[in-house]
């Protein structure tokens, strides 16, 4: 009987051990692992004899027992583990990413028109030694209306013209605001440039948006003259648009005495681009400044107006439309 119990673990002991070398997958090894060292299995059936073994032959043959369960176990850990390196193995060839391969191609955006145009006035103005400033879109009435010199009658107040907020504010009809905000805050001589969006309750149509973009730019210096403002934009309309003819036109604006429009020679016609003039003294002295001893020039622009000519658009709204077909041009 004993010599019968060490034959079958033997045997059993070399046939799991081929086994176990064949096995090419993780569910077939603990099926194996199962089938031999199962509460059922193979192992536990040799084992069940060992009740008819004298006392002298069951220690020995539970240690030979002990052995092969060992050795099983042993064998079946090394081949998991070489199992699941392998998996490893697979799986990361198949996600290897082939850097030779060619990208997957996604269409590059553009640059907008108006976002476009105010990039180019700005580096010109930088380039100028101008400082880019900015101000808040909701305004209070004194910096957008009463600093600039707009009388309390003004029609630039009434409700008709103006985007007032439930608490008194508005929403700022030009860039201006910057103007007196940054005058407040600085001593001269300065240069500046303000960019933004305002807001009008101005009827949409090809020219006009309720919601547009200004750029405003201003200087302040002791003996600072209307020819500084003149050649300022002389030079700034010929870097945006080349050698082109320039006209200065008399005009009004609360916050500039004298003023004046400036129009452009364009496809043989005048057109008005801007508009500007030197700093009225009240609005001088809003900020603190002493009009006896400075002097200063401003001039204002619509984004979208130098937009349209410069890349020859015929209505303003096909700026907000988003219509990629549109956009791709530019």
């Amino acid at each position: 009987m004993t010599n019968d119990l060490e034959q079958q673990l033997s045997t059993l002991q070399q046939e799991a051990s081929d086994a176990i070398a064949t096995l090419s997958t993780l569910d077939e090894l603990d099926q194996f692992r199962v089938g031999y060292l199962g509460k059922k299995g193979k192992l536990s059936k040799i084992l069940g004899g060992m009740g008819k073994l004298s006392d002298d032959d069951r220690p020995r043959i539970g240690a030979l027992a002990n052995q092969v369960k060992t050795a099983l176990q042993t064998s079946i850990d090394q081949r998991k583990t070489a199992l699941q390196d392998t998996q490893i193995q697979a799986q990361l060839e198949a996600e290897t990413l082939d850097v030779s391969m060619p990208g997957t191609y996604l269409p590059q955006g553009r640059v907008h028109p108006i976002n476009s145009i105010i990039d180019q006035i700005t580096d010109i103005f930088i380039g100028l030694g101008y400082t880019v400033a900015s101000g808040p879109e909701i305004e209070e009435d004194y910096y957008n209306f009463e600093a600039l010199n707009f009388l309390p009658d003004h029609p630039a107040r009434d409700m008709q013209d103006t985007l007032y907020l439930p608490n008194g504010k508005m929403m700022r009809t030009h860039t201006s605001n910057t103007q007196i905000r940054y005058m407040e805050n600085h001593e001269p001589p300065l240069r500046a440039l303000a960019t933004g969006r305002c807001y009008r309750r101005d009827t949409v149509d090809a020219t006009h948006a309720a919601v547009f973009h200004q750029i405003e730019f201003f200087a302040v210096d002791k003996n600072i003259t209307f020819a500084d403002l003149r050649g300022t934009i002389q030079l700034f309309l010929e870097a945006l648009f080349g050698d082109i003819e320039v006209r200065l036109r008399p005009s009004y604006f609360p916050f500039t005495e004298p003023s004046a429009e400036v129009d452009v020679k364009w496809k043989g016609k005048w057109l008005e681009v801007l508009g500007c003039g030197m700093i009225d003294p009240n609005v001088l002295k809003s900020v603190g400044y002493d009009p006896e001893v400075y002097s200063g020039f401003a001039a204002g622009l619509g984004v979208e107006r130098l937009a349209m000519v410069q890349s020859q658009i015929d209505d303003i709204r096909r700026l907000y439309a988003s219509d990629l077909r549109f956009l791709k041009q530019f």
